[in-house]
């Protein structure tokens, strides 16, 4: 039986592994599919503090993982089907059926982009295509932008990429916007922003040197395709936490998103702790999932040491 168990390996899980470690925990870290999370579906990230040049996404999950290894952190490729924390220890069953134990359980599964499935996205994501004005905007300076969707997040990102761009281009399927009221107006006067509503992406337009080139659409008004010129294509559809296999078990809210005690990492389940993009609904940047992560393993090892097991109710 493992003293903590931490499920996924983006900034935050990685970073709780390298703090347990450093405590002597020997943690064991679940990979899934995607090893390093969103991070490593990016090319430069010059946000993430003690690179003043920039670092690629994958190098950075890369040497994450290294460091925890070197500390004695475990690493295990799996997929978490099922848990059983009614009890102790807690139980994760794999996608094979093997089963683990552990005393703790560290959920760090991020929360996954949501996109629009047309051809030439995913193709371009990380090379004209983006979820993440905050991450990409500044690779964006000077060119025309068009951001997808019609959401709060989608006036959010707007707004934001103005400071690039030398126009943003909002696209929407439906004649009105979703956004609240406020946000709409906060973009609408902004000189730089161009508005594409009623129309369906179709397909990302790339040249023959493979660049992104604009967003071809189709006009719901009168059927006819079209192509939006710009260099970036920022898809704001919103996110979906990968919480599936904790459904019924740990209390999320009316989205997935684990809740925890505020200020904490504690879950409303005694010895599970939530961090990073999993319970993150606003922030989402590598740095802030990593500082969660840290918070997780601190709490974790306090929970151990038996300084949080009986007031335990009192958190959420």
């Amino acid at each position: 039986m493992y003293k903590s168990i931490v499920i996924g390996t983006g900034p935050s899980g990685l970073t709780a592994a390298i703090y347990l470690a450093r405590a002597n925990l020997n943690p064991l870290v679940i990979e899934g599919v995607q090893p390093g999370g969103q991070l490593t579906t990016t090319t430069e990230v010059e946000n993430f503090p003690g690179f003043p040049e920039g670092i690629l996404g994958p190098e950075l999950m890369d040497r994450m993982r290294k460091q925890a290894e070197r500390f004695g952190a475990e690493f295990k490729n799996g997929w978490v089907k099922k848990v059983d924390f009614s009890d102790k220890p807690l139980r994760l069953t794999l996608e094979g059926g093997e089963e683990l134990t552990s005393e703790t359980v560290i959920v760090s599964t991020g929360a996954s982009a949501r996109y629009l499935g047309i051809p030439g996205e995913q193709d371009n994501v990380g090379r004209g295509v983006s979820t993440c004005a905050t991450c990409d905007g500044f690779f964006f300076r000077g060119k025309g932008i068009i951001v997808v969707g019609g959401g709060d997040s989608a006036m959010e990102e707007a707004g934001f990429l103005t400071r690039f761009a030398t126009s943003v281009t909002v696209v929407h399927r439906r004649d009105e916007l979703r956004a609240s009221k406020i946000m709409q107006e906060r973009v609408r006067k902004n000189e730089k922003v161009k508005w594409a509503l009623n129309r369906i992406p179709l397909e990302v337009a790339t040249d023959d040197g493979g660049a992104v080139i604009g967003l071809k659409v189709r006009n719901n008004a009168n059927g006819q395709e079209e192509l939006i010129e710009a260099e970036g294509v920022f898809v704001a559809i919103g996110h979906t936490p990968n919480t599936k296999f904790l459904e019924g078990v740990v209390k999320t809210d009316e989205h997935g998103y684990i809740v925890v005690a505020p200020g904490t990492t504690r879950t409303s389940i005694p010895g599970v702790f939530a961090c990073g993009d999993v319970q993150d609904t606003h922030y989402r940047q590598a740095i802030t999932a990593a500082g969660s992560g840290c918070m997780a393993a601190m709490d974790c090892e306090k929970y151990l040491e038996g300084d949080m097991v009986h007031d335990w109710s009192k958190m959420l």
